[in-house]
């Protein structure tokens, strides 16, 4: 999937926020700060959020 840079940056800063809050880590790292680490999952496709893009009168889930 191709995301925007919008959509990037709104969904490792989201899954960072997360990390922060204690969700598990999804990708093994010896990587203390939550920023670094969603960078990591979101290298590996790892990061557990969806994207809503409306497409014409649909919404399009990828």
């Amino acid at each position: 999937m191709i995301y925007t840079r919008y959509e990037r940056a709104r969904i490792i800063g989201a899954r960072a926020l997360q990390i922060s809050m204690g969700a598990p880590i999804l990708v093994r790292t010896t990587k203390i700060d939550p920023l670094e680490i969603a960078l990591a999952e979101f290298a590996e496709n790892m990061v557990p959020i969806t994207v809503k893009r409306p497409i014409g009168d649909k919404v399009e889930v990828q």
